[in-house]
């Protein structure tokens, strides 16, 4: 049956239709995907930003003896709500480190508690109206001053927001993906290697192949849970250690690694081998000297991508404990310690104010961490990487 002109004419303005359809709701999809991350990180700067200030005021500190037993002998009773706990705590240790400065008197600047901290920065606080009446006057005063808030990166984890920094969760995290990448970064390669480069194409190799891409798309959780069973409790490695989360990580990276090796593996021409065959090399002195480095640029972005992964989880750490409460950071992979995810897990947990910018500001810590790792893996195979 033949269709007339006009029929054929209907079918293509009723196809353009159903294209310009499609478009617009692919466009809107990405606009709406976008819209949602362009608030996701208004949010967080909007949040997160005002963590990297901290208020400090200018005091005068009486180092007398009965500051000895109480730190709050050397202050003025009116800048006591003001100043944070942790420098009245800190008096007596000073005094008995260097009794030399008993009956010296100075002008320093000292952190202001958290609430004062919020209050100066327009949010929710606690203080009645005459408390802040009497920090506005120092502000006029020139007493109180905001600065860049370095004790946010030199100090461990503290139950006095004002005192809290993710110094410690920063070394955690670091060690933990030292244990991760000299685990799994040796092993995935040498096992995409075997595969590609020297196993059989047999229902052995089909299987393997099969359980490592299943592998990959495992809930992370389990693999703390693995993790907790054979690390720790099985082969007595300590619980909450670098070591322990460091070895979980490896698990969940593994699957990662060797995927993106076998498929920068796969990349290098087989004109390569060839070569290398036809000139007497075995089939190990081809892979080590020709495929390997050629394979290299690719192999590496893998690895940082699937370390990025790795640094960004949270559930598989919290099964093997890496939550603790962690104030100095660990100097040994055995120690306890916690990484920079679980640190903000912990803090959005808490009830303070000021602990709600300290969660967006590790968030803004993390992001720039992970955004620098992938951008330098597009970096590396981009100026690596072979066109053949």
């Amino acid at each position: 049956m033949s269709n007339t002109f006009d029929d054929i004419s209907q079918q293509l303005k009723r196809r353009h239709r159903k294209s310009t359809r499609l478009k617009w709701i692919t466009m809107g999809s990405l606009g709406l995907a976008g819209l949602f991350l362009v608030l996701f990180f208004a949010d967080m700067l909007n949040k997160g930003l005002p963590a990297f200030q901290q208020a400090y005021i200018q005091v005068e500190i009486n180092y007398n003896e009965e500051a000895e037993t109480d730190g709050r002998q050397a202050f003025e009773e009116e800048f006591l709500p003001v100043i944070s706990r942790t420098v009245v705590r800190t008096i007596p240790l000073e005094l008995r480190n260097n009794p030399d400065m008993v009956g010296a008197s100075t002008n320093e600047w000292v952190l202001v508690d958290s609430e004062v901290d919020q209050y100066l920065k327009g949010n929710r606080s606690s203080l009645d109206p005459e408390q802040e009446a009497a920090i506005d006057a120092l502000v006029e005063s020139g007493k109180v001053e905001m600065r860049f808030n370095t004790t946010f990166f030199t100090n461990g984890d503290s139950k006095i927001a004002e005192y809290a920094g993710i110094l410690s969760a920063v070394v955690g995290t670091v060690m933990t993906m030292i244990v991760t990448l000299a685990i799994s970064f040796p092993i995935g390669v040498m096992t995409a290697v075997y595969l590609e480069e020297f196993a059989p194409d047999n229902r052995f190799t089909q299987i393997i192949e099969i359980n490592i891409n299943n592998l990959a798309a495992i809930p992370s959780i389990l693999f703390g849970l693995l993790g907790l069973a054979i690390f720790i409790n099985f082969f007595g490695v300590p619980r909450s250690s670098p070591i322990a989360g460091g070895m979980t990580l490896a698990l969940m990276t593994l699957p990662v690694i060797i995927i993106s090796t076998r498929a920068a593996l796969r990349s290098v021409p087989e004109s390569i081998r060839h070569a290398g065959f036809g000139v007497g090399c075995s089939r190990w002195q081809v892979v080590r000297d020709h495929v390997l480095p050629l394979a290299m640029p690719g192999i590496m972005t893998g690895s940082i991508i699937g370390l990025a992964q790795a640094m960004g989880e949270t559930a598989p750490l919290i099964i093997v404990g890496m939550v603790a409460f962690i104030p100095d950071a660990s100097v040994s992979f055995t120690d306890a310690a916690t990484v920079m995810p679980a640190q903000i897990f912990t803090w959005s947990g808490e009830p303070e104010q000021a602990f709600v910018e300290k969660t967006a500001g590790g968030i803004l810590v993390l992001l720039a961490i992970l955004i620098s790792l992938n951008a330098s893996a597009v970096v590396l195979r981009k100026k690596f990487e072979r066109r053949w």
